[in-house]
């Protein structure tokens, strides 16, 4: 694995993906997926500059997270079960996977408990795949001021996996879907929603293209997740 090489390439290509749409480099932040990834390896990226990384699941990142280095950003972007709300609360800076009203509420009593704002952005399921998580778009608008009115959370946009495809171009009208939704919501809660984390390693051009503002890339960047024990490769999240 070249991981410089790797990084260097992912930047080449998200600036031109910024420019064909024409939006600044910087309006794109490229975070980390660092699921199945040792803590030598996250240190290998933040070596290298990177400063956000995104986990999938909690254990991983409670074992994880205290043998990174200190000036490191975490986020949640598996899904999450609600009864590991409190250590979420506690390990990340954000949570991108929320997906229902009871789980927002859930995560709103334990920020309340340790005297914080949670920052979240909702989960949308934009195609309706069964084997994913997510909002559907109608059930999000309806619940949408009711999330907003829980005191200690504090929603920055919406996040999407789109359905995966060797052509990414399958996957820019899910993209466009939920930068449409996100306007939307916009309008009901009379305020911006500053993000919109869509695009992975095989499609993050164009989800940049259609306003993505966090992609999450894991295989660009680390390489080919570890096989399992079975010999199959292990779910590809990034």
């Amino acid at each position: 694995m070249n991981l410089a090489a790797n990084l260097q390439h992912l930047q080449t290509r998200i600036a031109a993906a910024c420019d064909r749409a024409g939006r600044a480099p910087d309006s794109v932040t490229l975070q980390a997926v660092s699921k199945g990834q040792t803590p030598e390896a996250i240190r290998a990226a933040a070596d290298l500059g990177l400063r956000l990384f995104g986990e999938n699941r909690v254990q991983e990142a409670r074992a994880k997270i205290p043998q990174c280095p200190g000036n490191l950003r975490w986020q949640m972007i598996g899904h999450l079960q609600s009864n590991k709300c409190r250590d979420a609360v506690h390990f990340f800076e954000m949570i991108q996977s929320v997906d229902s009203l009871a789980l927002a509420g859930e995560i709103n009593k334990w920020a309340d408990k340790a005297a914080l704002t949670m920052p979240m952005l909702l989960e949308v399921n934009i195609a309706g795949e069964s084997s994913k998580f997510g909002y559907g778009p109608e059930r999000l608008l309806a619940e949408l001021p009711e999330i907003n009115g829980l005191g200690k959370i504090e929603i920055h946009g919406l996040m999407t996996v789109a359905p995966w495809s060797a052509d990414p171009e399958k996957a820019r009208p899910v993209f466009r879907k939920l930068r449409e939704l996100k306007q939307s919501c916009e309008q009901i809660l009379g305020a911006p929603l500053p993000h919109l984390s869509m695009g992975m390693s095989g499609d993050f051009e164009a989800a940049i293209e259609e306003g993505a503002t966090l992609v999450r890339v894991g295989t660009a960047l680390f390489g080919p997740r570890v096989k399992a024990k079975n010999g199959a490769e292990m779910p590809n999240e990034a």
